[in-house]
């Protein structure tokens, strides 16, 4: 536990910090830290952040190092850090005043996509600096070509609105101010948009609250010592869990389908370079960028490696802050998929991140082959129905999950998001509340799109909704429609995705990327992918076949065909 951590090292004074007052001090941090995440879900106003739970929150030092932060996404915390050096390289910190805030969501500023805006507030004591609480929310619209998805955009500019790395004043700015009127007049939703605006302000402010009362209560210096010792403690263990790593050059592959206008698959390459307690992550022979969104900005591209290394090689106690980036560095050719040149779309860039992820799995897969999971369904599903009702619209936005990819040691999971997302589903409950041009008529899980092996892959799920207005608009990207989740050590790859609509009682499959209009009475399902399999069919048990055919996860003819028997 971090508490070891006051007993084993100096802070920078040189004086022993008290190891009881690190502990409480620490633990309080890190509790600060997930109070914001809980503040940021249940204070928003869209669907996507508050049901869906894309949406982010951690504490920084005085210096914007990331030191705690809530159990969210972790696609959007591995750069946080970085897209807060690129605000304060405009406006240094020591300029802020109180009531000032960083803003960024600059795909080629630091930033990820349009949509994850970050949001960084100074946290003072008695007029001195100690830090900065930051937010991100996935903004339900932020303009663009297209309702909620923008997947035919031509460019970065027509996937939404551009905060470059700047800073502004609640006060004067925001609160009625200029620049919320100026965001509200340029996307659909401004109701739920704003709203989730609000919401980072206050989770921004219980983190603020919290750090300066443990200010009042251990002093000033205990806390940023502490900060610094906390940030100190990961590394340390992170670097230690290295050292149990052989040294070596690993690598790796995988690839998207397509990008939506060809049948090319988009490659991406890795070798990961394991040498004492460092890791580099190099990803020369990825493919160029591409014409449509699924483009990766560097800081995503940096936020996947982190979480495939941080999640394969270290244990799950050890805070996830800047102590774990020191001891690894990532490189890429300027202009290739996931190190785009400016100004190509990057919206679906979440798709282009878990091939990041996938290819630094497959060669961590050589080093430590007992510490890695299968291929799972590893995209995000992203769909959007809209629907223009006079001057309203109602944009419905959600990530789907599905099967996660086995490990040596249990099943993967079903019907669940991928690594990097981690939303959670939106309840059929709340859509019926929120939207009124479609209704969900099916929810399950896929029998038999798990793969095979000792440990069988998550299942996937489906969703199908029945449009009841004309004039509905329906987006999406996906993956795995083409690429089946690969298995590892003998297992066998996971089901595809797949998308039908069916309209005057005919059923015609549906392109993974891009927009459609759809029209009263079409019937929409949608199939995501399932997770891949672990060992060899031959050695798994008869009880667990058995139990999978007894619940229907697999059929009989599929555990015959692929286990050559039912129990």
């Amino acid at each position: 536990m971090p508490e070891r951590a006051a007993q084993e090292t100096q802070t920078m004074t040189g004086t022993s910090l008290d190891a009881v007052e690190y502990a409480v001090v620490s633990q309080a941090l890190m509790a600060a830290g997930r109070e914001m995440g809980v503040k940021l879900i249940r204070s928003s106003y869209s669907n996507i952040v508050r049901e869906a739970q894309d949406a982010s929150a951690a504490l920084f030092d005085r210096d914007g190092n990331v030191v705690a932060q809530a159990e969210l996404i972790p696609m959007q915390l591995g750069p946080m850090s970085d897209i807060f050096r690129a605000c304060a390289a405009v406006v240094p910190p020591e300029e802020l005043k109180e009531g000032d805030f960083y803003i960024n969501n600059d795909p080629y500023g630091g930033g990820q996509h349009l949509q994850d805006v970050f949001i960084f507030s100074p946290i003072f004591v008695s007029d001195e600096l100690v830090g900065f609480a930051g937010t991100v929310s996935h903004h339900l619209d932020l303009g663009g070509g297209n309702p909620g998805l923008s997947p035919d955009a031509v460019d970065v500019h027509a996937e939404g609105i551009i905060f470059p790395p700047s800073v502004y004043n609640f006060s004067r700015d925001w609160n009625g101010g200029p620049l919320e009127r100026l965001v509200a007049a340029n996307i659909r939703v401004p109701d739920q948009t704003i709203g989730d605006f609000y919401a980072q302000f206050a989770s921004n402010a219980i983190g603020a609250e919290r750090v300066k009362q443990l200010c009042e209560k251990y002093g000033t210096d205990s806390v940023t010592r502490s900060m610094t010792e906390l940030i100190d403690y990961s590394e340390r263990r992170f670097r230690a869990a290295l050292r149990e790593v052989p040294d070596g050059e690993y690598f790796g592959e995988d690839a998207i389908d397509d990008d939506g206008l060809s049948d090319e698959p988009l490659v991406v390459k890795v070798k990961v370079t394991v040498q004492g307690d460092s890791v580099h992550v190099d990803f020369d022979g990825t493919c160029p960028q591409v014409q449509r969104n699924l483009n990766c900005p560097w800081a995503s591209t940096i936020s996947a490696t982190l979480a495939a290394i941080k999640a394969t090689l270290t244990s799950a106690d050890i805070p996830f802050n800047e102590g774990m980036k020191s001891a690894v560095t990532v490189t890429a050719p300027e202009g290739c998929l996931v190190n785009p040149i400016y100004p190509a779309p990057v919206r679906a860039r979440m798709l282009s991140a878990y091939r990041c992820f996938d290819a630094v799995l497959k060669a961590l897969a050589q080093a430590v082959p007992d510490k890695v999971i299968a291929g799972g369904n590893d995209s995000t599903h992203s769909t959007a129905i809209s629907h223009l009702s006079g001057s309203r619209y109602k944009v419905y936005l959600e990530i789907f999950g599905g099967g996660y990819g086995a490990s040596p040691r249990v099943d993967g999971c079903d019907a669940v998001d991928s690594t990097l997302s981690n939303c959670t589903n939106v309840p059929v409950e709340a859509m019926d509340m929120d939207f009124d041009h479609f209704r969900v008529e099916a929810y399950a899980l896929v029998p038999d799109s798990c793969g095979h092996g000792r440990q069988r892959g998550g299942l996937a799920l489906m969703r199908r909704y029945r449009i009841l207005k004309d004039n509905t608009n329906f987006a999406r990207y996906s993956d795995r429609a083409r690429i089946a989740p690969f298995g590892l050590f003998g297992g066998t790859d996971g089901g595809k995705s797949y998308c039908e609509l069916t309209r005057d009682g005919q059923t015609e499959p549906m392109p993974s990327k891009g927009q459609f209009d759809l029209k009263a009475g079409d019937i929409l399902s949608l199939y995501t992918a399932g997770g891949g399999g672990y060992g060899s069919v031959d050695e798994r048990s008869p009880t667990a076949i058995a139990q999978d055919i007894k619940e229907g996860y697999v059929t009989r003819e599929a555990a015959l065909s692929f286990y050559g028997r039912t129990e």
